[in-house]
């Protein structure tokens, strides 16, 4: 008999995870055919009713402790995998991005003061918030290449003037809170600097919410104009200057919560084409009973636990205390990789039902093709890998 080495989750993690999986299976996957829905992700009316109930059920931010602290990364897994169980999962129980990336970032590198006027709100599920990073790629701004920005920070006095540009910004529309990184060096060398601001702000302008494959998301993605935004000095988010430091501090543990809770939903995915695969029948059978549509539900099984199992090492190696971005990087893109082939099974498997909106399947699919992209492109991740190799390997 071989001994599994894989370690069973704590006990407070596996039962705050019954408890949401509970939540989410009874209370939220019924709002997902609710029509305060539309391209750009749940309205604001369908997001408070939800996340009322999530506060009443004491599963607000569930993976935020009463204390301020925060669960390990390995508990965090198992809890934010049962909260993706519905795509409206994450929002209803404030685990979805970007809100929780920028709640770790502002725990992590904020000041008290910060805390207590930006992060409690955003923990009581009562404030939205949005990452301003990446820019239009027209204006040859920052994308996956953050050495790119053109949005630039000029000190004044005792404050700070922001002129620039930000595009595919999550959640901006609705947004009570902001990180905005802005160049804040010369012009012969330059530097990052986070800035947390109050939205709705006049200087901060959404030019267009943008129209885009997925749509999960509250407020959806924006282009944003920055005119002459003003901030003081007791806004800037850490240390000045040290903006692409504390990107990396906040992109690992996001890149591995993103793979979280994605795995949730194809869970999900796999359990409805499953049940389809098993209840329709064709050509005198079960369609499960066709090998070709049994071997794809098995080898979904197969990069589901794949999934699962990579995201605990990545999770593992975060509750060391190392920065883990070369393992987050592998993990996002093994998982990224892996879940949308099991998305894309789920939808072959179920034939002509699977490409429709009958069920949750074909936004999944949807979801995930983003999901590639999003925290950094599966080839970006795999070049910045490869450029490990090379420096291991020098001198060889």
């Amino acid at each position: 008999m071989i001994t599994a080495t894989h370690p069973a989750p704590t006990q407070r993690a596996a039962d705050l995870a019954a408890r949401v999986e509970r939540f989410v299976r009874d209370v939220v996957i019924p709002y997902e055919k609710d029509p305060r829905q539309d391209a750009h992700g749940p309205m604001e009316e369908l997001v408070a009713e939800m996340r009322a109930k999530a506060r009443d059920a004491g599963l607000m931010t569930p993976h935020i402790l009463p204390d301020g602290g925060h669960l390990t990364h390995r508990e965090t897994a198992l809890v934010l995998k049962t909260s993706g169980l519905s795509i409206l999962g994450p929002t209803a129980l404030n685990t979805a991005a970007p809100d929780e990336g920028n709640m770790y970032l502002i725990g992590k590198v904020g000041t008290q003061a910060q805390k207590d006027h930006f992060l409690a709100p955003m923990h009581r599920g009562d404030a939205r918030s949005a990452f301003f990073m990446t820019e239009p790629a027209e204006d040859g701004g920052a994308g996956a290449d953050p050495s790119m920005m053109q949005t630039r920070a000029v000190q004044d006095g005792d404050h700070w003037v922001i002129n620039g540009r930000k595009a595919f910004i999550t959640g901006a529309k609705g947004a009570k809170v902001g990180i905005v990184m802005a160049n804040s060096g010369t012009d012969a060398k330059m530097a990052a600097t986070m800035f947390l601001v109050d939205l709705p702000d006049p200087a901060i302008r959404i030019e267009r919410v943008m129209d885009t494959l997925d749509g999960s998301m509250p407020g959806g993605h924006s282009v944003i104009a920055i005119d002459n935004l003003r901030v003081s000095a007791d806004q800037v988010l850490g240390e000045l200057h040290q903006g692409f430091d504390y990107a990396q501090i906040r992109l690992s543990p996001a890149r591995l919560t993103h793979c979280m809770r994605w795995l949730g939903a194809c869970i999900r995915a796999q359990e409805i084409a499953s049940a389809y695969a098993c209840k329709r029948h064709a050509f005198g059978k079960p369609l499960i009973d066709h090998e070709g549509v049994g071997f794809p539900l098995a080898e979904n099984l197969i990069d589901l636990k794949q999934c699962e199992l990579i995201i605990d090492w990545c999770a593992d190696v975060l509750d060391s205390g190392a920065l883990g971005t070369t393992e987050s990087s592998m993990a996002k893109v093994a998982v990224s990789e892996a879940l949308f082939r099991v998305a894309d099974r789920c939808i072959q498997v179920m034939g002509g039902t699977g490409v429709t909106q009958d069920t949750m399947v074909e936004q999944v699919f949807r979801e995930i093709r983003a999901f590639r992209i999003y925290d950094g492109p599966t080839e970006v991740h795999k070049w910045s890998l490869a450029k490990k190799i090379k420096r291991a390997n020098a001198g060889h």
